[in-house]
């Protein structure tokens, strides 16, 4: 073949790439911020509140039971110098509820705590911008004197605020926290003991603090699961495209 036939064939069949290639999905997708599913993490969270809810509901019932009963002439379970009376059957199926009420609050705080998470990380990548608590104050900030009393609130407020840029805070984050702290101080005195007869022994002669204390965390756990809905509900508007 000569030269001239050769070019003149390569000039006309030769395959020419005369456009530019479309970016694959895969490469597109890389350049959104990585978001973190929230929806089952949401529903798990309200599941617990409420079971957590329903289970301080059912201390204050036993506790109003315990008051209307009165307290045996026996005195109090706890007789002092470490002498313990036998519990009456309405005494011991007390301690039973305050057990079981004990597993459901921590998983109730492990699965709130696991949507926390989630919703800050998307609210950070979403806004841009780094939380004012990072790190290890989303777990600490519960348990520092002092500290727990507004940076958990905090977290979640800036959390909505990030996530939904100009919109009003619910009103629910703001209930779902005074009532956790009327409900956290008005019994830290026999929470911190973890004596459930001395929770007894207080139902039968001031049965109105255990029960007022009670009935707040049954208040902030309700309020708690509009909180969870509400933030959830608005990054689900800005990240549920991203996630399917």
């Amino acid at each position: 073949m000569s030269i001239w036939r050769w070019w003149t064939v390569v000039g006309e069949d030769a395959p020419v790439n005369d456009h530019i290639a479309t970016p694959s999905p895969t490469v597109a997708a890389t350049s959104a911020p990585a978001l973190r599913p929230v929806r089952g993490a949401a529903r798990i969270a309200i599941a617990t509140l409420g079971l957590a809810g329903a289970a301080w509901a059912a201390r204050a019932v036993w506790e109003i039971r315990l008051a209307v009963a009165g307290e045996p002439a026996s005195g109090p379970p706890d007789q002092g110098g470490g002498v313990h009376r036998p519990l009456t059957s309405l005494e011991d199926s007390y301690h039973l509820v305050s057990a079981a009420g004990g597993f459901v609050g921590v998983a109730c705080v492990f699965a709130f705590l696991v949507w926390l998470d989630r919703v800050r990380d998307n609210a950070r990548e979403l806004s841009g911008s780094t939380p004012h608590y990072s790190g290890l104050w989303l777990y600490l900030a519960w348990v520092l004197p002092v500290a727990n009393l507004w940076i958990p609130r905090s977290i979640v407020a800036q959390v909505h605020q990030d996530s939904a840029p100009g919109e009003r805070l619910p009103r629910s984050v703001n209930i779902w926290w005074a009532l956790w702290l009327i409900g956290l101080f008005g019994g830290v005195g026999y929470w911190s003991s973890g004596d459930t007869d001395q929770v007894i022994d207080l139902a039968y002669n001031d049965v109105w603090i255990p029960f007022a204390s009670d009935t707040a965390v049954v208040g902030a756990a309700v309020a708690g699961i509009f909180v969870v809905r509400a933030i959830t509900a608005v990054q689900l508007r800005r990240t549920e495209p991203r996630l399917t």
